[in-house]
């Protein structure tokens, strides 16, 4: 093994050992050898007769803003959160389809929502489970691992970890060494970046591992942290529905963004006010459902490490140890500032109990399935959703006309093993209606022309409005529980389509028409009056006039191109006289106050969200 201080010094040794035609595997997320992979990019950028194919997932770039208001918000914000992050240069050329003939960049899974109008991303996605991932860049050739790493220098010799990208990693290796010992060029290097959490485990590797590593002050850099959103009401319920399914001394794996944190806070809620949490729930349904504090506790098996696991060891809830004395085996991390420093601040002992694995560990039962079968017990395997069909087809990551979203990550995998363990339930979770240019819209559906999970596996869904227990049930009952948990506004609709197609019975329909989101607001409005149900539950990375400004700012993009929307709430700004001294804040803070047609239009317009905000 060889260090480097120089990562073009690297990059040209890379290009000398192993070739003029460089297939890079880089880890999904945060893990990516930044420094390492922009000097080959340089590379190949004056020399076209090196090709350089990067295969990879989740390119991270900083937010871009779709509008001139959007910008005002969210460039002061960037310039905060994102200071000192290095960006990587393929991902900036990708941004503006510049990338050279000779480079080539293939992902299985996209930043949500970020690539839908790149046809070069678009063109070179690659549909993959999880943990087909590994086979598919070693089938693809991968010469080259390339991993961002941490180290601990508290001993005589430095320790090496992988830190939070075990995911693939661990996966191909063995491979990478067994071509080695054939006589093949390939090469396993790290960047050291002291700024990632030292996990120890099976992420820590011996030195003599890599091939080379790059390590010098020039190169470290603060991981990219995802900034934290707020969690709406219809998010909040329906972690609510979640919290109340899992089994005390089961088993979880909950997904990222702010319905994975309202399943968090629930449970949390369920643990610490017990009596708000049944109170709650009861108001909710007639179910009968879990809503005991923990006695034995919770672990966790999923593929992603996320922040809310962390709030639930510290509350005493993920606390049931397996094997090894893990509370929670998980293959890779991508988080907030706080959520890294909390990591790095915990002893070792502490860290240890969150096993970092490969990615087949956490979703598959194939390989140690004896264990596996012991530890995920009662397991619920909580995931979101885009859209899912009356028959209970799920969609998660590709639109009707073949436009991918994100990626199928290891969603299918999760619902499979939940199928195929004792007592585990698969729980997709979705808010039943979003808002598109002002016109609400369902995402409970007749059918669809694109499946993440196809219906032979449905099992349970939740939305705001309730849990559809799929399992088992006939195409009608299935219908009718999907209508009991369905919007209002769109149940005749859909109803009358199912009847015409002959799935359902006229007397089969559900009486759901309470299912509207006043109803959601009013279950919360007493709880929110005493501090609970907060917009951010976890902290927040926005100051207190971003967050205000943000409430404003999201009803505007809800209102998107309708200019009816837009013009009915410019004429609410106009009436809504002063600001309050928060809103005044928010529109210094976007430069709003200053004078000039545009600034006081833009003003309006914000007050007029702000006034909408207050009458729902």
């Amino acid at each position: 093994m060889k260090h480097y201080k120089d990562a073009e010094k690297l990059a040209a040794d890379i290009v000398s050992a192993v070739g003029h035609k460089i297939v890079a595997g880089l880890p999904l997320g945060i893990g990516k050898a930044t420094h390492i992979i922009n000097a080959l990019y340089t590379l190949a950028e004056k020399d076209r007769t090196l090709e350089l194919d990067i295969l990879s997932a989740l390119s991270l770039e900083r937010p871009h803003a779709s509008s001139a208001l959007e910008r005002r918000f969210l460039d002061p914000f960037a310039k905060r959160h994102f200071e000192g992050y290095v960006d990587l240069d393929y991902v900036t050329a990708q941004r503006k389809n510049a990338l050279p003939p000779n480079v080539g960049v293939a992902e299985f899974f996209l930043n949500t929502g970020a690539w839908l109008s790149n046809t070069g991303v678009q063109r070179h996605y690659i549909s993959a489970n999880y943990t087909e991932a590994p086979k598919v860049l070693l089938d693809r050739g991968v010469n080259l691992l390339c991993q961002l790493i941490a180290v601990d220098e508290s001993g005589s010799t430095p320790r090496y970890s992988l830190a939070g990208n075990t995911d693939v990693t661990l996966d191909i290796l063995p491979e990478i060494e067994a071509r080695k010992a054939r006589g093949e060029k390939v090469m396993f290097v790290g960047q050291v970046n002291r700024r990632l959490p030292f996990m120890p485990g099976n992420a820590e590797l011996p030195a003599e591992s890599f091939d080379a590593i790059l390590d010098d002050p020039s190169v470290e850099f603060p991981p990219f942290a995802i900034p934290k959103r707020p969690v709406s009401t219809e998010e909040y319920v329906a972690g609510l529905h979640a919290a109340s399914l899992v089994k005390d001394g089961g088993t979880i794996q909950i997904g990222i963004g702010a319905l994975g944190d309202a399943v968090t806070y629930a449970l949390i809620l369920r643990q610490k006010h017990n009596e708000l949490f049944r109170d709650l729930v009861s108001r909710l349904t007639d179910e009968p459902r879990e809503t005991a504090p923990f006695e034995t506790g919770l672990y966790a098996s999923s593929e992603m490490f996320v922040e809310g696991f962390l709030e639930l060891y510290e509350a005493g809830i993920l606390r049931r140890e397996v094997e090894g004395g893990h509370v929670a085996h998980t293959a890779f991390f991508a988080g907030s500032h706080a959520f890294y420093q909390r990591l790095r601040n915990m002893s070792e002992a502490d860290r240890a109990k969150f096993s970092m694995t490969p990615v087949s560990f956490t979703n598959a039962l194939y390989g140690e399935e004896e264990r596996k079968r012991k530890d995920r017990v009662d397991a619920r395997f909580m995931n979101n959703a885009m859209m899912v069909t009356l028959l209970g087809t799920a969609i998660s990551d590709t639109l009707e006309d073949g436009r991918v979203v994100s990626g199928v990550g290891g969603q299918y995998e999760f619902v499979a093993q939940a199928h195929a363990l004792k007592g585990a339930r698969a729980m997709l979770m979705l808010s039943s209606v979003r808002i598109s240019n002002d016109e609400p819209k369902s995402n409970i559906l007749w059918n669809y022309g694109a499946v993440t999970v196809p219906r032979h596996l449905r099992d349970i869904v939740i939305t705001e409005y309730g849990v559809a227990d799929l399992r088992g049930r006939s195409d009608e009952e299935c219908i009718a529980r999907m209508l009991s948990v369905t919007d209002a506004r769109f149940q005749d609709t859909l109803f009358e389509t199912a009847l015409k197609a002959g799935k359902i019975a006229q007397d089969a329909k559900p009486d759901a028409k309470q299912n509207l989101p006043g109803k959601l607001t009013a279950a919360l409005a007493s709880p929110r009056a005493k501090g609970f149900f907060p917009d951010f539950p976890f902290g927040s990375d926005f100051t207190p006039e971003e967050e205000t400004a943000l409430r404003a700012l999201q009803k505007l993009k809800s209102a998107g191109s309708s200019k009816r929307a837009m013009l009915r709430l410019f004429w609410s700004g106009l009436g809504a006289g002063a600001p309050s001294a928060e809103e005044a804040a928010a529109l210094e803070r976007l430069h709003l106050a200053q004078g000039g047609i545009a600034n006081w239009f833009y003003s309006t317009l914000m007050k007029g969200a702000w006034v909408a905000n207050r009458e729902e």
